[in-house]
């Protein structure tokens, strides 16, 4: 991976704490690993941790560690709300409801659980031995924060569903669980338990340090309530003297990547795309090699020496009220009035009535 998106460092490191609310004694970072002896599998799961963990720490801007050896970890952030690491195998689904849980909410895809050789249909199976005990999967992409953005409203609407019909705490998990399932907490306690966003990162860094999109969240917040209009973007690579030429990060992530085609009368290669008010950080990739193009604006130089090319799209198609809203909604120290968060449930609701 060539792309190192600029943002704060942090070395994630679970540690045992206890913390207190609504005067509440709540456990914190506990693994359910066992000692057992080293493996050639144990060793082939380091491995994968440690490729992980690097492709994580490049994707989101942070020092953040993932040990699937160790177990599945997690911690309270509210006395009903954890958010933790995968699942590993049935074992696990008995741990979680020894602790209270009645729903295990998945934001997993299928690759990240091969990934890891994770039996989800094993899982599943188990779960549905107990009475009053649900699994339900709400999919968003790995390492992608546009994704994060579009499927944020969906997730939150079907957790907001799997809250009211069913009973006991809520296990919310990805992978590592310390980007997604962060993520999707955050919006749960900013758009539905009445949070203000600021104060609801504090409250979960204090026991779990991970690396939610703020900016993704917040995004997502003004989406809703501003008019879901988009603008024509096009980018240009001038450089003709090549057979194939495509683009990875903008809104598909940079796990992904958008073929530019040639155009003959202007001799470069073009993408149109209709982009959402945001920043949007992509590379080129210009017959497989990773590179920025000097002509669109770059992002400062991380500490490796990567740039980025980027763009801003102002939502110069909203109106003035509309504008004001958005810019409001993405300050540091948001909230919502009352009716804005009636508005924002109502379309949860909706969402997750579709599903």
């Amino acid at each position: 991976c060539h792309y190192l998106q600029g943002g704060t460092f942090v070395e994630r490191k679970t540690m045992q704490s206890n913390y207190e609310h609504e005067n509440r004694d709540t456990t914190a970072s506990v693994y359910s690993g066992t000692d057992v002896e080293t493996s050639d599998a144990d060793e082939t799961q380091e491995e994968k941790s440690e490729i992980y963990s690097s492709n994580m720490t490049e994707a989101m801007g942070a020092v953040l560690t993932y040990r699937h050896e160790m177990g599945m970890n997690y911690n309270f952030v509210l006395p009903d709300l954890i958010v933790g690491s995968c699942l590993q195998n049935p074992a696990d689904v008995d741990r979680l409801k020894d602790i209270g849980v009645g729903t295990i909410f998945c934001l997993q895809q299928d690759p990240d659980l091969e990934y890891f050789g994770v039996d989800i249909g094993a899982i599943q199976r188990h779960v549905e031995d107990y009475d009053g005990f649900q699994h339900i999967r709400a999919e968003i992409r790995d390492f992608d924060a546009f994704d994060l953005r579009m499927r944020l409203p969906t997730v939150v609407g079907t957790l907001l569903k799997a809250v009211k019909n069913g009973c006991g705490k809520t296990y919310v998990h990805c992978t590592a669980g310390l980007g997604r399932a962060p993520s999707v907490a955050l919006a749960y306690m900013f758009w539905v338990r009445g949070y203000k966003l600021e104060h609801a990162n504090k409250l979960l860094q204090s026991v779990r340090p991970c690396f939610p999109k703020l900016e993704g969240i917040k995004s997502a917040t003004a989406d809703m309530l501003t008019t879901g209009n988009k603008e024509l973007i096009t980018l240009k690579w001038k450089n003709g003297n090549c057979s194939c030429v495509e683009i990875s990060g903008l809104d598909i992530g940079w796990g992904q990547r958008i073929p530019l085609a040639y155009d003959k009368s202007q001799g470069c290669w073009l993408l149109q795309r209709e982009l959402p008010e945001g920043h949007y950080e992509y590379k080129y990739v210009v017959d497989g090699n990773w590179t920025y193009n000097k002509d669109e604006m770059v992002t400062a130089p991380n500490k490796d020496g990567h740039v980025n090319n980027y763009i801003e799209v102002k939502g110069d198609y909203l109106d003035v009220t509309g504008r004001n809203l958005r810019q409001r909604l993405m300050q540091e120290d948001v909230d919502l009035t009352k009716e804005e968060r009636q508005i924002i449930r109502e379309r949860l609701e909706a969402l997750a009535d579709m599903n």
